[in-house]
């Protein structure tokens, strides 16, 4: 889904500070003393409480991955037993950090600790008016590129932990950096298949800043919103054809059968018509074949390239040949963008799953909701 829509306010919950102690039940094994997996949607997390620190297992960081990875949360005075000593020990509650992608940047401003971030790279493409806000006041340093990270300002910046993320298992950078005595840590948010799934990763920022509790009242909240809109979906009385994304560098992106973009369109109630097809990830289709299968569709939600249906046709006049282009039923996320141009949805969209659903079912069915206006999507003129 990353590449269909090119490369990549918040709402607040006031919580009481809790510490990151959780109780504990069951046997993780003989010599571990545990509680269970508190992770219910997302499949490439896992973590479970102990007395003292907490598991952290990553089991899919990128498609196809082979490999598992464990890394250990350890409490002020926690004892990690033997057994756990080969894996990567963070101390926790962590006091700075480096994250390697817009998906992160929520998860921090949600559970209220944005200011612990000091590095990323490309700061242009984030768009959290808080973090701009750090960006701006010289506190957030410019790292890079993710493959390619600026390895000596990281060595200078000492970042406790350092959030990364794998296209493949060909990352030298982030090796050098953990040969230089850092800590990295890979997230799997984005190889999600399920909109729950991606959001769930959240509890991972929770266990990092010991603010579990707090990190699961907000997902449990985004469950809740975003299966209601998924039942008040069921009641709609049609079920509306959709095309989704556009052409780039020559190709026409948009969302496998199995991706989580196209789960989206499928609880929205609508006839996303490549829902047959294969893998998580994208299309890549010829123009060609998406105007024979879809020129006729009801709706059509772009990417992010496009803020008018001029400028849609100025990059390629047969976009006009579609129905929906005719009908001017054509949507689109970019209109939302942060301070030097980051497009919103790209950032917080894959963690506030609810909120996009709801966009998608006022779209396609506004009689669902009376007075709700989308807060991602917008109609092209």
């Amino acid at each position: 889904m990353k590449l269909a829509v090119l490369k990549f306010t918040l709402f607040l919950f006031v919580l009481s500070f809790i510490g990151c102690k959780q109780n504990s039940e069951n046997v993780f094994s003989a010599k571990v003393g545990t509680s269970k997996n508190v992770i219910h949607y997302a499949s490439g997390l896992y973590i479970t409480n102990h007395k003292g620190f907490s598991v952290i297992k990553v089991s899919n960081p990128w498609p196809k991955a082979a490999k598992n990875y464990t890394y250990i949360l350890k409490e002020k005075n926690g004892i990690v037993p033997d057994s756990l000593q080969q894996f990567t020990t963070i101390q926790v509650p962590i006091q700075s950090i480096v994250v390697t992608s817009t998906t992160h940047i929520p998860s921090l401003e949600i559970l209220g600790v944005e200011n612990s971030l000091i590095g990323f790279p490309h700061l242009d493409y984030i768009s959290s008016e808080k973090v701009r806000s750090r960006i701006e006041q010289g506190k957030i340093k410019e790292l890079g590129n993710n493959q390619f990270l600026n390895t000596e300002v990281l060595i200078d910046l000492q970042p406790q932990i350092i959030i990364g993320y794998g296209i493949d298992n060909n990352n030298p950078t982030l090796d050098n950096l953990q040969k230089s005595g850092l800590k990295v840590l890979l997230n799997g948010d984005w190889n999600e298949s399920t909109p729950l799934g991606k959001a769930e990763w959240i509890k991972l920022f929770g266990a990092l800043y010991c603010k579990q509790v707090e990190a699961n009242k907000i997902f449990a909240t985004i469950e809740k919103e975003y299966i209601e809109t998924m039942v008040l979906a069921k009641k709609a009385t049609s079920k509306p054809t959709i095309l989704a994304g556009d052409i780039f560098e020559g190709k026409w992106y948009l969302p496998s059968g199995s991706s989580w973009g196209s789960l989206l369109f499928k609880e929205a109630n609508a006839n996303y018509l490549w829902q047959d097809t294969k893998g998580t990830g994208s299309l890549s289709l010829s123009f060609e074949t998406v105007f024979e299968k879809a020129k006729n569709a009801d709706f059509w939600i772009t990417s992010g390239q496009f803020s008018t249906l001029k400028a849609m046709s100025d990059a390629n006049p047969h976009y006009n040949q579609f129905k929906a282009f005719q009908n001017k039923k054509v949507y689109s996320f970019c209109g939302k963008k942060g301070k030097t141009g980051g497009i919103l949805y790209y950032e917080l969209g894959p963690n506030r799953p609810d909120i996009v659903l709801k966009d998608l079912v006022k779209i396609l069915h506004p009689e669902l909701l009376i007075g709700y206006e989308p807060f991602f999507f917008k109609k092209l003129n």
